[in-house]
């Protein structure tokens, strides 16, 4: 029998990348943020392994990648509290194959995304208890090890992770729908708003729905989340009645962000500039309790540089959309 070839760092190192990737993006929230501590995961690891033995790749990678993430967390927080206006996680943005649902593989290699309005309640967490709930319920890494990471005791590490859990039950949007409802409560949110019936959108809206938008300073997307039915469907009904807005350029191509149904928007204002937004829901008994508007160029940087994306016009349309436009 030929010898066999022991795997190299690297090689040990690939295997476990998206798995690393989850984990730093359900802590940080970014894209960008999460590829730079897997990299600097990776750096680690490479050195580590070098100087010895470690005996379980995924759990030391793991560990490892979480200390990055709290540091990254803690600093982080000292910069969103001077970020312009609203804050919002970066999408996970996935074309949807043919027809409307995706198939059962497609859904599988969407199991590691997080939903954004999960994303949005972590964000109001501690760094300590951000990585305690994550790194545990998430991922089930023991407390021994969350400990390590913390540089905490085990009951310190349990406290962090459960006033964290208890944090998201009571702060998190309600959000149950399964694609099918999703698809339908869009489509009667879309049609509302295009046609600017004010009683039918705020029929699909519960009452104490809220709309989020992020600008990052760049885009005007409000500094304060619009509250309760009646204000959220004025607002929405008002953007398709902006006059600054080129409602014959909008395309409206359904994707799927963070696993659930939402809306790439692509268009341009009458001054010339180009509009480029994700749009997604957390949705529940029929009615939409929270809108994501993500808008911040620097965070749609992949979203804008894949240009496969569908952009054209169905029959008929006339600047409002459905999700039926596929």
């Amino acid at each position: 029998m030929p010898p066999t070839t022991a795997p190299t760092a690297a090689s040990e190192f690939e295997q476990e990348r998206r798995h690393l990737t989850a984990v730093a993006y359900r802590m940080l929230g970014s894209l960008a943020e999460a590829e730079d501590a897997v990299q600097e995961a990776w750096l680690r690891f490479d050195r580590a392994r070098a100087g010895g033995e470690i005996q379980d790749v995924r759990g030391w990678l793991t560990t490892v990648t979480g200390r990055i993430c709290l540091d990254v967390l803690k600093s982080a927080r000292v910069r969103r509290e001077a970020y312009p206006g609203q804050w919002l996680p970066e999408p996970v943005v996935t074309r949807l194959p043919t027809g409307f649902a995706p198939d059962p593989a497609a859904r599988a290699e969407l199991s590691d995304d997080v939903g954004l309005a999960l994303l949005v309640v972590l964000e109001k967490l501690t760094p300590e208890q951000r990585v305690a709930l994550v790194l545990h319920d998430a991922f089930g890494v023991p407390f021994e090890e969350i400990a390590a990471v913390l540089n905490t005791t085990v009951t310190a590490a349990r406290q962090h992770a459960s006033r964290g859990r208890r944090a998201v039950a009571a702060g998190g949007a309600r959000h149950t729908a399964d694609l099918d409802e999703q698809r339908r409560v869009l489509d009667a949110f879309l049609t509302a708003a295009t046609s600017g019936d004010l009683q039918a959108l705020a029929a699909v809206l519960a009452p104490d729905v809220v709309s989020i938008g992020d600008g990052g300073g760049v885009i005007s997307a409000g500094t304060r989340p619009v509250l309760g039915a009646a204000k959220v469907a004025r607002f929405y009904a008002g953007i398709y009645q902006h006059r600054a807005l080129d409602l014959t350029s909008l395309r409206m191509e359904p994707v799927l962000v963070n696993g659930d149904l939402g809306l790439l928007v692509r268009g341009r204002w009458h001054s010339g500039r180009e509009l480029l937004s994700v749009v997604s829901a957390a949705i529940a008994d029929g009615r939409i309790t929270a809108i994501y508007n993500q808008l911040n160029p620097a965070k749609l940087r992949s979203v804008a540089a894949d240009r496969t994306a569908s952009e054209r016009r169905p029959e008929g349309y006339d600047g409002g959309g459905s999700v039926d436009d596929v």
